[in-house]
């Protein structure tokens, strides 16, 4: 079986997120979009930490379920820190995702931050004045099966690779503890493609999840996680090792990481270099002639990921150095000539694309997603596994036309900058334009 899991989220007790971010909600949005894996998020704060131990009960050594009903939603204990500190005569802002083994860790790892003055009541993500490596050694003093996954690594004000306020590379960043960093998240502005080219991450796990603030936004990024044998392995056999063993990528373990199901890095919000006051942006060739000074305002322009990733690659992957395999229902799976690492799909998510259908009626696409997700199907079958017939069958035309042209990698973007999302289109005259060539392909 294949586990969808989404390890970053955030629950109702951090700032902007949805008050229907409790336990029930994310369990219900985790099912209606198939995924398997969800991270509970949030466990730092003690009013959430409670919720978690009333709620929820261990099905599995590290893994819980609800315990109001029976179904198939596994949670992991995951959650964010955000740590603001000074180091190398520079302010650092980092975020970490950290997974734990058990809820008694949880509490020794609380405990811990509460006396290095950490306010946990403040926010479900909490801003600690501690470095990044200093919570690295405190978490592996704890235990030494926690992991800590630095996260988005390329937003530009809040992570380890970030332009405004982060670190040119893991080491400068973790020091000799870099080697206890096994993975990293991609964020919404960057696919594998682009880590593929950064040095330190070519034998490093690259895990993607949505950091969603609401429930709909559960799995616009996810990684997927699979049995390394042929064997019946079910949802009732997860355990965090096996998690966290796939992370480390232990060949003792149980799983492994499949792929990873990503945004076109172009709809992220920091993908190129741009100043949004201005509504000026630059893709990276234009940065590159013209500097990141606005030329309206002449103030500094937050530079983009596309940039900051160029500025850190030891190589640059082209069209060339990869391959598109598609499989028998047409999903184009992206992939690296040399096979070190593991592939990847780009995906526009479900009610995204009703939203199009429907030109741009948000009450008709939620209506319409109701609708099909009402016949007892996940999200991820419409996106990832059903024939076009099927999709035809279940959603009409039109929507099987979409899902063909997002399967195939054909999708046209307005990319993002400064803080602003970038647009998919779809269709964008798709049919109206035959000999269209593919718009979405390797950035470098």
């Amino acid at each position: 079986m294949q586990i969808i899991a989404d390890l970053h989220i955030h629950s109702k007790y951090s700032r902007a997120v949805s008050p229907q971010m409790n336990l029930v909600g994310i369990s219900s949005w985790a099912s209606k979009k198939g995924i398997s894996l969800v991270g509970t998020s949030d466990w730092t704060h003690p009013l959430w930490f409670k919720e978690i131990q009333d709620n929820l009960t261990e099905s599995n050594s590290g893994i819980y379920r609800l315990k109001s009903k029976e179904d198939e939603t596994r949670f992991i204990l995951t959650t964010e820190i955000s740590s603001i500190y000074s180091q190398g005569g520079k302010v650092r802002r980092v975020h970490n995702v950290i997974l734990l083994p058990s809820l008694d860790v949880g509490t020794k790892v609380n405990k811990e931050l509460i006396k290095r003055g950490a306010n946990l009541m403040a926010d479900g993500r909490p801003i600690v004045g501690i470095s990044s490596l200093d919570i690295l050694k405190i978490l592996l003093e704890i235990d030494d099966d926690i992991l800590l996954i630095p996260a988005h690594i390329w937003t530009p004000w809040f992570s380890i690779f970030g332009s405004k306020s982060g670190f040119d590379s893991l080491s400068e960043c973790f020091g000799e503890y870099a080697k206890y960093i096994y993975g990293i998240e991609t964020g919404l502005s960057s696919d594998p493609i682009m880590n593929w080219q950064i040095k330190e991450l070519e034998n490093r796990s690259i895990l993607s999840s949505s950091d969603a603030h609401s429930g709909p936004k559960l799995g616009r990024e996810a990684t997927v996680f699979i049995p390394k044998k042929e064997v019946n392995y079910q949802i009732s056999d997860l355990k965090y090792e096996d998690i966290a063993n796939a992370i480390k990528q232990d060949p003792k373990g149980e799983l492994k990481i499949g792929y990873t199901i990503e945004f076109f890095p172009e709809e992220g919000k920091y993908h190129f270099t741009g100043h949004r006051l201005c509504k000026k942006s630059f893709s990276i060739s234009e940065t590159r002639k013209n500097g990141i000074i606005c030329p309206v305002c002449n103030k500094p322009m937050t530079v983009g990921v596309e940039s900051r990733v160029a500025d850190l690659s030891s190589k640059i992957i082209e069209k060339k150095d990869l391959f598109y395999l598609q499989n028998k229902v047409g999903l184009t799976f992206v992939c690296d000539k040399e096979k070190k690492h593991r592939p990847f799909v780009s995906m526009v998510p479900l009610i995204e694309i009703l939203l199009e259908i429907n030109n741009g009626s948000p009450t008709k696409a939620l209506s319409e997603y109701n609708r099909i997700i009402g016949q007892g199907i996940k999200e991820f079958e419409i996106l990832l596994k059903k024939t076009y017939e099927e999709i035809s069958d279940i959603g009409g035309n039109k929507l099987m036309k979409a899902i063909k042209i997002v399967r195939e990698r054909k999708v046209t973007v307005n990319p993002g900058y400064d803080g602003e999302f970038g647009v998919v289109k779809v269709f964008n005259n798709h049919e109206e334009k035959k000999e269209q060539k593919e718009t979405q392909s390797a950035l470098f």
